[in-house]
């Protein structure tokens, strides 16, 4: 079976092409550098650069995998959830590729692609209980069986790669903020303040508003402007790696006590803030000192990514959950 997968919830145009036989045969993301201007993502930018470079990408990844449109059995394509014009884009393209070339069509929610990522260079292993942390999304989900979710817990406010975007922000770094922070964070003192970790003891929900808060009053009592500039200059890095201290104690926190509650020692991180260096080693910890297996994905599918994608509609298409041109986009989860 080869499978195409389109990607385009959100700011990267992504396509790749996953296959029965020789695992991934291509990958290519193009990002889109417009919305740093913005300080975010701008959807209605967003979805005209989609439109821009769709075709490109897929005929790239077409290409990279030596392919012709017509070779192709499955077309797999996110779903949802993202933002709803910039679905429509890849959504409505992967429709005219269907049409235009015979193959069959899968629709992939994104959140289950990013837990299923993990699959791409990794034997397949139930039951895992996966902590997914990205811009949008912060969940903790137990997985006896494939498609099969329970999800423990989810953020009630800003999710995890928000806060770290927004705080960020408040410190005066550029957008995307997360990565600059983590690498600012490995040259700083994690224990330098104590910031709050929010929701720790109260179940598997999680809740980051309060610490993007506690920062900014934590930098306002430092003085005016010019105050908290020159405290900046000194402590950035110390501050950086406190707010990810505050951040990654939460999550692993309370993957250790999903595993309490599930019994289960298959553990995932998935998203773009499990490529965040010192969660990735808070984990790994976690996973030896209790003896689990720990699975985390290559930096190239924590972002947003087609691989994944791809492997997911493989995964789909070998159950028979085929899709049809009534398929449409969703931009939430169901509650």
């Amino acid at each position: 079976m080869i499978v195409l997968g389109i990607e385009s919830s959100c700011d990267e145009t992504a396509a790749a092409v996953y296959t029965t036989e020789g695992g991934l045969r291509s990958n290519v993301v193009a990002s889109q550098t417009i919305h740093t201007r913005f300080g975010g993502v701008v959807p209605e930018l967003a979805s005209r650069a989609h439109q821009q470079t769709i075709w490109g990408t897929v005929a790239q990844a077409l290409d990279e995998a030596g392919l012709k449109p017509d070779e192709v059995d499955v077309v797999a394509v996110t779903q949802g959830p993202g933002l709803m014009g910039a679905l429509l884009v890849g959504l409505c393209f992967a429709k005219g590729f269907v049409l235009a070339n015979g193959n069959r069509l899968v629709g992939v929610n994104h959140m289950d692609a990013h837990m299923y990522a993990n699959f791409i260079d990794h034997e397949p292993v139930y039951p895992f209980l996966c902590l997914t942390v990205s811009g949008g999304h912060t969940q903790l989900t137990y997985v006896p069986e494939p498609f099969e979710h329970r999800l423990l817990g989810k953020t009630r406010d800003d999710a995890s790669g928000e806060a770290f975007d927004k705080i960020g922000k408040i410190l005066g770094l550029p957008y995307p903020a997360g990565p600059v922070m983590d690498k600012r964070a490995q040259n700083g003192n994690p224990r330098f303040h104590a910031f709050p970790q929010g929701l720790l003891g109260e179940g598997f929900d999680f809740s980051f508003s309060g610490l993007k808060t506690s920062v900014l009053y934590y930098l306002q009592n430092k003085g005016d402007e010019a105050a908290q500039a020159a405290f900046l200059a000194s402590h950035l890095d110390d501050v950086c790696a406190s707010v990810s201290h505050a951040i990654t104690e939460v999550l692993v926190k309370k993957l250790e006590a999903a595993m309490d509650e599930t019994g289960c020692r298959t553990l995932m991180l998935a998203g773009g803030v499990s490529a965040n260096s010192m969660l990735r080693a808070k984990a790994a910890k976690l996973a030896e000192r209790r003896r689990a297996k720990m699975l985390i994905p290559k930096m190239a599918y924590c972002t947003d990514n087609a691989a994944m994608i791809a492997v997911t509609g493989h995964m789909l298409a070998q159950r028979g959950a085929f899709s049809d041109m009534r398929l449409k986009p969703f931009a939430r989860l169901k509650a």
